[in-house]
């Protein structure tokens, strides 16, 4: 397991460059299109192409226990939940203070880890991600984070509540498929719900959005719905979902700096400073242990 740790951490990093384009992206997909078609759309084009490549792959539905009830789990917090609640928020604040909320998900996730995955941190690991986590707060508060936290942020919140189940629960169905497998077919199972709402709620004015709305869009149907999991699965199951959650924190950051190019939002150096110490967070982190319990199907 111990060789396997370095892996998972770089796999996990991969995930979360590309997650980090997230919330650039879906900026970008609400100066065309409304926060719920964005959900619906995204899921049902990345349900698009999981379903031949399931096919491809000659893969069936794993039959063990609690397969199918996980599977569900995951619909409804990572291809519902998260991106509706993410896309109605990023309508009301700026895509970095976004990011600096989201960065509470490390947190939540060694939270679901223990609750859904059996994971047993130890108390200089749990100390190391409140750091982690104080650290991502008091960039929060020194941004002006205290002075807008509303309506907006209280979603974000809540997606950092769905991913904090979600994230555990894929980690728990990659130890009985492949962790590309495991968002494949929550997506798939997704399609007769996602396709017929896209449609329901199509816009009118399609040809009228901007071809900027259609590449985000495109970005977190193809990359955030779909690869970026292919990525993280793999990182949670190999290197330990506690562990590997860790790296999350520099979501927040890998976010406000895409912002920058993508959005107009300039990252400073103290913006810079932060990610340096909340580097050296995840590398200490690296030397806790954590401990895998038994866990019920």
């Amino acid at each position: 397991m111990a060789s396997r740790v370095p892996l998972g951490l770089f796999l996990g990093f991969v995930g979360v460059v590309i997650f980090g384009a997230t919330l650039p992206a879906t900026r970008l997909a609400l100066t065309g299109f409304d926060p719920a078609f964005v959900t619906f759309a995204r899921a049902a084009m990345a349900g698009v192409l999981a379903a031949p490549l399931l096919m491809l792959r000659e893969r069936s539905l794993p039959r063990a226990p609690g397969v199918l009830r996980d599977l569900l789990v995951v619909v409804a917090s990572l291809i519902f939940a998260f991106p509706l609640l993410m896309g109605m928020a990023t309508a009301t604040v700026p895509v970095a203070h976004a990011g600096v909320v989201l960065g509470l998900l490390p947190l939540a996730t060694v939270a679901g880890a223990a609750a859904l995955a059996g994971e047993r941190p130890s108390r200089a690991f749990i100390g190391l991600s409140l750091l982690g986590a104080g650290v991502v707060v008091a960039f929060a508060l020194r941004n002006g984070g205290a002075d807008r936290f509303g309506f907006g942020d209280m979603l974000l919140v809540l997606s950092v509540v769905a991913c904090g189940i979600g994230y555990p629960v894929s980690a728990r169905l990659a130890r009985h498929m492949e962790a590309w497998e495991v968002i494949s077919w929550a997506l798939v199972l997704a399609l007769p719900l996602t396709i017929p709402l896209t449609l329901l709620i199509f816009p009118a004015n399609m040809a009228a959005a901007p071809a900027l709305a259609w590449a985000g869009l495109g970005y977190v149907a193809v990359m955030s719905q779909f690869i970026g999991f292919f990525f993280w699965n793999a990182g949670l199951a190999m290197g330990g979902i506690s562990r590997v959650s860790q790296v999350q924190l520099l979501q927040t950051f890998v976010t406000v700096g895409l912002a920058w190019p993508i959005n107009g939002e300039a990252p400073d150096l103290e913006t810079v400073l932060f990610a340096a110490a909340v580097v050296g967070i995840v590398a200490l982190g690296r030397g806790a242990k954590v401990r895998r319990a038994a866990v019920a199907p």
